[in-house]
């Protein structure tokens, strides 16, 4: 947009300095016209006069109109070349301050994107270590499960193992009560026995001793 508006000024300047050129020729003719006139009349009016002092004052007139004409022509052109030599200079100052304002963006960005390419790349790590993780702590736990299982089945048939053990030694103190009793019955009779055959000798020998 700055560059389209420098280029419509100077546009308008060349046109203006055209038209200014324009306006001293059209003087000129004007002035040599006039010239023309005024030496017709001077001629027919008064032969005697000085033709080339006439000419020397109209062409000096003349030089100083257009010197006057291209000083002023050139001074306006000095002025618009030097207002749009600082307009240039501002608009450069601005670009210039666009450019590295573009170029700090640029670089913020491309700081952005290599920290989120090393935030994306430590997330992958993560996730990675993460699933190591549990993939470690399932084979550990079912490591731990199988081995809870194992000492369950182990306690279950120890459990087993008791019942039966103390079932076999119920059965084994019932046979020992049994026996124990056997036993206490035959000593009871055999004890009964041993008072019977010694009640028996005795009346034997008292039967023996008695009257002959």
């Amino acid at each position: 947009l700055a560059k389209a508006d420098l280029e419509l000024q100077i546009e308008n300047m060349k046109e203006e300095l055209v038209f200014l050129k324009k306006n001293h020729e059209e003087e000129l003719l004007a002035l040599r016209s006039q010239v023309g006139g005024q030496v017709s009349v001077e001629v027919d009016a008064a032969p005697s006069t000085d033709l080339s002092k006439i000419l020397r004052d109209m062409r000096l007139q003349y030089e100083m109109m257009a010197e006057k004409n291209q000083k002023d022509a050139e001074e306006a052109f000095l002025r618009k070349t030097e207002e749009l030599n600082k307009e240039v200079a501002v608009h450069t100052v601005e670009v210039q301050s666009s450019r590295t304002e573009v170029t700090d963006l640029r670089r913020s960005v491309q700081g952005l994107e290599i920290e989120l390419q090393s935030q994306l790349s430590m997330k992958a790590g993560l996730e990675g270590t993460l699933a190591e993780t549990e993939a470690r702590f399932s084979a550990q736990l079912g490591q731990i499960q199988g081995l809870i299982s194992h000492v369950e089945a182990q306690l279950s048939d120890l459990r087993s193992d008791m019942e039966h053990q103390n079932h076999e030694y119920r059965m084994l103190m019932d046979i020992k009560t049994r026996l124990q009793e056997e036993i206490a019955m035959y000593r009871s009779l055999l004890e009964g026995g041993d008072a019977h055959v010694s009640g028996l000798s005795n009346t034997i020998e008292v039967s023996k001793s008695g009257p002959k």
